[in-house]
């Protein structure tokens, strides 16, 4: 008999999320049948793309949705014998039932000395967000200029390294001179604090005078309103979040954006990172994974102790509290 604890989804969110929004159960699991595997949560993610997820996807009382890093503790399929640690889609729980087919286990070649928790961020869906997002949406090519927002975050940190492992230039924007210090020691070559600019339209101008061949959004809001005039001929916009309008009931004010389009003949695309699969995808990760072995691409997690800390993980990782990749060790 095992006892799962589960975080539910009590009230939609209206504005930022609180902790009144969530609700913590208790479900009992019922036995394994064959080709069934129990699994322990180790590690939990929090990502920004659950605040806006939730409402297209779940009901209100419904598990939370997410991934984590879990060890089998029971198993009745032999592709997952007892102490395989795998990669799951299970939400926020700390034991559930998995028949297996979504399972993923660590890329070949996964050293003992590297966190297993590195599989939810650098070696895993953030690290293959900025891998896919840079190179296959915004086709970087080598001297090119790049401007990445929430550049110590999860994804853009390692935006930011991999463009540095191509040859480019590097425009990186973060929230606090702890921040900004910290994407300068990962090899930015222009790093500036958003909320201390006197302008961020001269700031941009300033740090890359040539303008941007790429620009990797995850803020969107008023910072797209002032890349988007400083895209080059052939510019390529990769659309990855909009954490800026995340908690905002009303919608934000754009900028017209068909004349830089049209006469810089601007590219701009939106992804999620679940549209790779198969062996492209299993190229990302054993490249990120040569990477941060290699000392190429550093790493940083913020992580908060015990299952009960969830919430409050994911209410600080939307106000930004975090450097590197937010995640809760069960």
């Amino acid at each position: 008999m095992v006892f799962a604890k589960c975080w539910t989804i009590k009230k939609y969110f209206e504005g930022p999320p609180t902790k009144s929004n969530f609700e913590l159960k208790e479900v009992e699991l019922p036995a394994l049948k064959n080709g069934e595997v129990l699994l322990e949560a180790l590690f939990l993610s929090v990502d920004p793309y659950m605040r806006v997820a939730v409402k297209k996807l779940l009901k209100e009382g419904d598990s939370m949705m997410g991934s984590q890093v879990a060890r089998v503790v029971e198993s009745k399929n032999s592709a997952f014998p007892v102490g395989s640690i795998v990669v799951a889609n299970s939400g926020w729980t700390t034991h559930s039932i998995s028949d297996g087919k979504n399972l993923e286990t660590l890329p070949e070649g996964w050293p003992n000395t590297l966190p297993v928790s590195l599989a939810l961020g650098t070696i895993g869906m953030t690290g293959l967000t900025a891998y896919f997002g840079l190179l296959d949406i915004c086709d970087l090519k080598e001297g090119q200029t790049v401007i990445v927002n929430a550049a110590s975050g999860a994804v853009g940190s390692v935006v930011g390294q991999i463009a540095k492992i191509k040859g480019c230039k590097v425009v990186g924007s973060a929230g606090s001179e702890e921040k900004v210090a910290y994407i300068k020691k990962l090899g930015f070559d222009v790093a500036f604090n958003y909320k201390t600019v006197k302008s961020l339209e001269d700031t941009l101008k300033k740090a890359a005078p040539e303008g941007y061949d790429c620009y990797f959004d995850n803020v969107g809001g008023a910072f797209t309103n002032a890349v988007i005039p400083q895209m080059k001929k052939y510019g390529r916009i990769a659309i990855c979040g909009a954490i800026s309008t995340y908690n905002s009931e009303e919608p934000q004010q754009g900028i017209y954006i068909q004349h830089p389009f049209i006469y810089n003949e601007i590219r701009m695309e939106g992804f999620i990172v679940h549209r790779w699969q198969g062996d492209i995808r299993q190229k990302g990760l054993k490249d990120l994974l040569k990477w941060v072995l290699e000392g190429k691409i550093q790493y940083k997690e913020h992580v908060s102790e015990g299952f009960e800390s969830m919430p409050m993980a994911f209410i600080g990782m939307l106000k930004g509290d975090n450097v590197g990749k937010t995640i809760v060790k069960a």
